[in-house]
């Protein structure tokens, strides 16, 4: 008797930028179902965006963080959009643009028929911060399935990653499987956020986690 085939994993194969938009009322380029990836300014957010879809410059890298001003749609494999939201709580950022981001960002979040998840990034040194608080008690408001991503674990040492996954997982609630340990530089975790993001559109993911 054969042995059932093993089920390859989920790869990305092709990437295209699809437009972007500056308006939660303007329409999307296209009618594929989202996953956004949110994150507070300087959290490595479009490093790791590049790493995912392995493109060196898809997403741009800015050295001031807080300036980016649009919401950006990558088509992956012709299936859905990556969705790579403006980053927020970025204390620097002109007082116009800290004011926008809630209107841009949560109309775009709150009223989103296409939206499965958002993977939400987190510096691993820095933990859950209270803007990151404000957007998961938001996401949880509406029960929308939350992926949660450490950045930059290579900057801590063994102990340090363990306890900064700890710390996360303990101060949201939140399964094991729900956080996850990344690194653009390394490429580590990669492999383990590409099949949760394509989890996200399989029937049953993973429940909300409500933040506190």
């Amino acid at each position: 008797m054969k042995p059932d085939p093993v089920e390859s994993p989920p790869r990305i194969k092709r990437v295209e930028f699809a437009g972007a938009i500056g308006n939660a009322n303007q329409a999307p380029p296209g009618d594929l179902r989202q996953v956004a990836v949110a994150g507070r300014s300087n959290c490595g957010k479009s490093s790791l965006i590049n790493a995912v879809l392995g493109r060196k410059k898809l997403a741009r890298v800015s050295q001031t963080p807080g300036k980016t001003r649009e919401i950006n749609f990558y088509e992956v494999n012709g299936e859905f959009f990556l969705v790579d939201l403006p980053g927020y709580g970025y204390a620097r950022a002109p007082e116009e643009l800290r004011d926008r981001w809630p209107a841009l960002i949560e109309e775009f979040l709150g009223d989103n028929a296409r939206l499965e998840g958002v993977v939400v990034l987190m510096d691993a040194r820095r933990g859950v911060l209270p803007a990151d608080r404000r957007l998961l008690s938001f996401l949880a408001e509406r029960e929308t399935p939350v992926l949660y991503v450490l950045t930059k674990i290579d900057k801590l040492n063994r102990s340090g990653r363990r306890a900064a996954l700890d710390t996360v997982r303990r101060d949201l609630g939140a399964p094991a499987d729900q956080v996850l340990a990344t690194s653009a530089r390394t490429r580590e975790g990669l492999d383990s956020l590409v099949e949760s993001i394509f989890a996200l559109f399989s029937p049953d993911p993973f429940e909300p986690t409500e933040a506190t």
